[in-house]
C-alpha cells in the first residue's frame, strides 16, 4: 500500500519524483518566519525580566569585570523614547549598557539583536527576547523582515542599537551603518552615544566567559543628540560617528583633552588604521587592559 501511496503522488517506489526536474514548475522558497516577540513587553514578562536583570544579569557582569560608568548624571532629565548607540566588541556590552542606565531608562529599553545569530534557534530566541526584550535586526537583507524599530519607538521603547552592524573581531571599529541615523531622523528622536572601552579584552569574541582577573571596562554616556531640522541620515550619521570617536578618546585624552581635540578636528573613528591590516599589534594592542587610574581632572589639561 506505501509503494501504491508513492506512485499515485508522483513518486516511484524508490520515493524519487517521476517528473523530471526541468519539467517541474518554478516554487519561490518559503520566506522565513519571523519569531514573535511582542510576549517579551508584556507586563508578566517584563517583571520576570526586571528579576533576571537585578538579581542575576548585572551582579554577574559586575562580579566578573570592574564597570566603571561615567556621563550617566547626562540621562538624568531625559525621557525617552530615545535611541542609544554604542560601539560593539564583545557580548557584555549590552549588561554592562542595561545595568548601567537609569532606571527610568532602563526599564523601557529594547534591544536589537541580530535575526540571523540570536534568533536562528527557538531556544536562545526566546532566552534573548525574555532576557535583554530583543527584538530581531537584519544585518545581511537577505530575510526581508520588517523592522520593529519604528513600531516600537511609536510606543514610547527606547531602543539600544549597535550600528556597526556584528562585534568587532580585533577590537576596533568599522563603519557605522546609517540605520540607526535613518531612524532618528525620520521618527524625529535623540540619539545617546555610548562609548565603551575595555570590553573586548574583559570578553573577546569566539569567548563565552570573561577572562579571569575583573578586568576594567568602562561605559561612557555622551551627550544627546538631536536630528536638526533639514539634516539628512548621513550627516546625523556623521555627528555620531563624531561623539563615539570622542567618548573613545576620553580614556586616554581625558575628557576636556578629547574635546579640544574633537573641535581641532584630529579626532576619527577609532578602526585602528594606524596599524597594517592583519597585524597581531591591532588584537595585541585593544586585548591590553585599560589602566586602573581614573581619567585626568580639567584642571591638569
Amino acid at each position: 500500500m506505501k509503494d501504491i501511496r508513492s506512485l499515485t503522488g508522483g513518486r516511484d517506489w524508490r520515493g524519487r519524483s517521476r517528473t523530471p526536474r526541468s519539467a517541474v514548475a518554478h516554487e519561490p522558497p518559503e520566506p522565513p518566519r519571523e519569531f514573535p516577540t511582542g510576549w517579551a513587553r508584556t507586563q508578566a514578562a517584563q517583571a520576570a525580566r526586571r528579576a533576571i536583570q537585578r538579581g542575576v544579569l548585572t551582579p554577574l557582569t559586575w562580579s566578573q569585570t570592574r564597570p566603571e560608568v561615567q556621563g550617566a548624571d547626562r540621562l538624568a532629565g531625559l525621557k525617552g523614547p530615545v535611541v542609544f548607540v554604542a560601539n560593539h566588541s564583545s557580548h557584555l556590552d549590552t549588561p554592562l549598557i542595561l545595568g548601567s542606565l537609569p532606571r527610568h531608562l532602563g526599564e523601557r529599553v529594547a534591544v536589537g539583536a541580530a535575526a540571523d545569530y540570536f534568533f536562528d534557534a527557538r531556544i536562545r530566541a526566546v532566552v534573548t527576547a525574555l532576557v535583554f526584550n530583543a527584538f530581531p535586526v537584519e544585518r545581511h537583507r537577505s530575510r526581508r523582515l520588517r523592522s520593529l524599530a519604528p513600531l516600537l519607538l511609536a510606543r514610547g521603547w527606547s531602543l539600544l542599537l549597535f550600528p556597526e552592524g556584528t562585534r568587532s573581531e580585533d577590537g576596533w571599529m568599522s563603519p557605522l551603518r546609517l540605520g540607526a541615523a535613518h531612524l532618528c531622523v525620520t521618527q524625529g528622536v535623540p540619539m545617546v552615544p555610548i562609548g565603551l572601552r575595555g570590553t573586548y579584552a574583559a570578553m573577546p569574541r569566539g569567548r563565552n566567559w570573561p577572562v579571569p582577573g575583573r578586568a576594567r571596562v568602562v561605559v561612557r554616556y555622551g551627550m544627546p543628540l538631536h536630528p536638526q531640522a533639514g539634516e539628512g541620515a548621513r550627516a546625523f550619521n556623521g555627528r555620531m560617528a563624531s561623539s563615539i570617536s570622542q567618548l573613545w578618546a576620553e580614556e586616554e585624552l581625558g575628557w576636556y583633552g578629547s574635546l579640544r581635540a574633537q573641535a581641532k578636528g584630529e579626532l576619527a573613528l577609532p578602526t585602528g588604521k594606524q596599524f597594517p591590516a592583519g597585524s597581531w599589534r591591532r588584537t595585541w594592542e585593544s586585548t591590553r587592559p585599560l589602566g586602573s587610574r581614573a581619567p585626568r581632572p580639567t584642571w591638569d589639561e
